[in-house]
C-alpha cells in the first residue's frame, strides 16, 4: 500500500447511528403493534365490537405501525409506507381514539 491509502479504508469498528436508529425504530413498531394491536383486539373479543370506543383505535393504530402491514402493503399493492408515514398514522388513530373517549358521551351514536 502506498502511504495514506490507509486513511480510506473502513474501519472495522466503525459505528453506524443510522443503522441503529433504524433498528430501533422497528423494534419499536413492533412494540406498539403488539401492546396497541393486541390490546385493541382483546377488547374486541372481550367487551364486543360496539361502542366504537371499545379497541377499534387502538387496534388501527396497532396495524398503522406494525411492519409487516407495511411489508405486506409493498408485497401485493405496489405501496411503499415508510416509517414516518406509518408512525403519523399510528398516532392519528391513538389521537382519534383518545377524542372519541372524551366526546363519547356526548355523542349517542359513539357510544352506544
Amino acid at each position: 500500500m502506498r502511504g495514506g491509502d490507509e486513511a480510506n479504508l473502513p474501519s472495522k469498528r466503525t459505528f453506524n447511528s443510522q443503522k441503529l436508529v433504524a433498528a430501533l425504530g422497528w423494534l419499536l413498531a413492533w412494540v406498539w403493534a403488539l401492546v396497541a394491536g393486541g390490546g385493541g383486539l382483546w377488547l374486541l373479543l372481550t367487551k364486543g365490537p360496539l361502542p366504537l370506543t371499545n379497541g377499534w383505535f387502538a387496534l388501527f393504530s396497532g396495524v398503522a405501525a406494525c411492519p409487516l402491514a407495511a411489508t405486506l402493503f409493498q408485497k401485493y399493492l405496489g405501496i411503499t409506507l415508510s416509517g414516518p408515514v406509518r408512525l403519523t398514522a399510528a398516532t392519528l388513530f391513538f389521537a382519534a381514539g383518545r377524542i372519541a373517549l372524551l366526546i363519547g358521551p356526548r355523542v349517542p351514536w359513539l357510544s352506544r
